[in-house]
């Protein structure tokens, strides 16, 4: 039993009857608090901090249990790290973010001293459904900038990583009051209720398919929305890219938790002629990469995601397809899998159509650029796009022609860690964003504020009723171009 105020209530894991006294709780303690001063705002982005240290080693052994084998070094980059620094950027900017903007008035009543402003004040209560991949990152970095507009929030972890979801919600309990942050428990069924409740805002990082359930029961309560999904982030190998680099930082990208992140490159676009050395560049580079082969690697987060990766490459048995495994050598954990390099699969196969999501890299191979961008166009738009490449006029063609949530030159993943620079998707891959200003603007209100000037020009200007004959021909010529 959780006493915040005058309100007592539980909160356990599947009751939507409690989930939705957790947020009446905190409405009402925002609706008190407000106006949120910085100081308040620096406060809990500390505690975050604080959180983050405090928890480090035990988060890095949930997450590796979790994942039935993840090494410290991932977990400390990909959950800490990554989400220490969202929170100590937005602690920085908060002030600056905060002030009210001068925008141009009204002509001709600026004239005589009438202005307007436009505030960011808090939304109130936002809802953020994180996911199983990196899923300390899912929450905290889209929590920094919501705590950072002056909000408090609800948060779902994955029940993928039970573990990890536990500890998290002891860690809050300890740093925050309930009313400020919440940390909700349980499977699909509590998702659904969280979705349906009737928050200021709501984030989800997660799959188009989830994407639409949660924008459905959203939609009840006119709940805006950010999404962030996926799609089979591309990468284009030019005639001009430095075969060695390009190949080396797509595999560094790729075997990153095996794989299982929202922007890992999915499909590599290189040049028919260049498609030998490509594979022999993987081959040497890997070894240098993982030595110890697939042993090194993030596990499969569980039975359900290997069996469909699994299926993957098994739907290709029998046919001339190329496939180059790499890292074949004994694994550590039952669900540790090799990186596969499937080479042109048929249009059809779920390898081509899906999100791979996994240690497996498709490679396309083309004559032309054109033929490149066409097969990108007519897929949903990809949260990532990479190009390597040294032609100014190719690349510029790229980025004119494909439309992409964000963009990577000559490396992959590095757009999303510019923290200065909003990360979101587009069509297929979602919408809205956090980092950057436009995060903070993301969970703020834009509030327009008019100011009267010292005098009214209406009236002599005939603007008042009742209308004098020449108003009407005086407002048409103002029409005119």
């Amino acid at each position: 039993m959780v006493d915040v105020g005058q309100n007592v209530y539980m909160l356990n894991d599947t009751n939507a009857a409690e989930m939705s006294a957790a947020l009446q709780a905190m409405r009402s303690a925002h609706v008190a608090e407000r106006p949120v001063s910085a100081s308040v705002r620096e406060d809990r982005l500390n505690r975050l901090l604080i959180l983050l240290d405090r928890y480090a080693e035990r988060f890095i052994e949930t997450l590796d249990r979790d994942f039935g084998g993840r090494s410290r070094e991932t977990s400390l980059m990909n959950d800490l790290l990554a989400s220490a620094e969202s929170i100590r950027y937005a602690k920085k900017q908060l002030r600056d973010w905060m002030r009210p903007e001068s925008r141009k008035g009204v002509i001709p009543f600026n004239l005589f001293g009438a202005r307007v402003e436009v505030r960011p004040v808090p939304k109130g209560v936002v809802g953020i459904l994180g996911t199983w991949n990196v899923p300390l990152f899912t929450l905290l970095s889209p929590l920094a900038f919501v705590i950072a507009a002056g909000n408090r929030a609800l948060l779902k972890p994955s029940e993928n990583t039970p573990a990890t979801s536990a500890l998290l919600r002891e860690a809050i309990n300890e740093l925050f009051a309930r009313d400020e942050i919440e940390v909700v428990l349980g499977g699909a069924e509590t998702s659904a209720a969280f979705s349906a409740l009737p928050f200021d805002h709501l984030v989800l990082t997660g799959s188009d398919r989830v994407a639409r359930l949660v924008a459905a029961a959203a939609a009840t309560h006119l709940t805006p929305l950010t999404l962030e999904l996926g799609g089979k982030s591309p990468v284009i190998i030019g005639t001009s890219a430095d075969l060695a680099i390009a190949t080396r930082r797509v595999l560094i990208g790729k075997i990153m938790n095996s794989g299982q992140i929202c922007v890992a490159p999915d499909t590599v676009y290189v040049p028919r002629a260049r498609l030998a050395d490509l594979l022999a560049q993987a081959r040497a580079t890997f070894a240098q990469l993982q030595p110890s082969g697939a042993s090194e690697s993030t596990a499969i987060i569980n039975d359900t995601q290997l069996h469909r990766l699994q299926s993957m490459l098994q739907e290709l048995a029998g046919s001339n397809v190329d496939v180059v495994t790499l890292g074949v050598t004994e694994t550590a954990s039952a669900r540790q899998l090799p990186l596969s390099l499937v080479i042109d699969p048929p249009e059809a196969s779920r390898i081509a159509c899906t999100e791979i999501f996994g240690p497996i890299l498709q490679i396309r191979t083309y004559e032309q650029i054109d033929e490149v961008i066409a097969a990108i166009n007519a897929r949903p738009s990809p949260l990532a796009l990479y190009y390597f490449g040294r032609d100014t006029r190719e690349e510029a063609r790229i980025l004119e022609k494909i439309r992409a949530g964000g963009v990577t030159i000559n490396d992959v993943l590095m757009h999303v860690a510019a923290s200065d620079a909003p990360f979101g998707g587009v069509g297929g891959s979602g919408y809205g964003c956090y980092h950057g200003r436009e995060g903070f603007l993301q969970f703020s209100h834009s509030l327009t504020v008019y100011r009267s000037g010292w005098w009214d020009p209406r009236r002599a200007l005939g603007l008042e009723p009742p209308y004098g004959s020449k108003t009407f021909e005086r407002l048409r010529k103002v029409l005119r171009p």
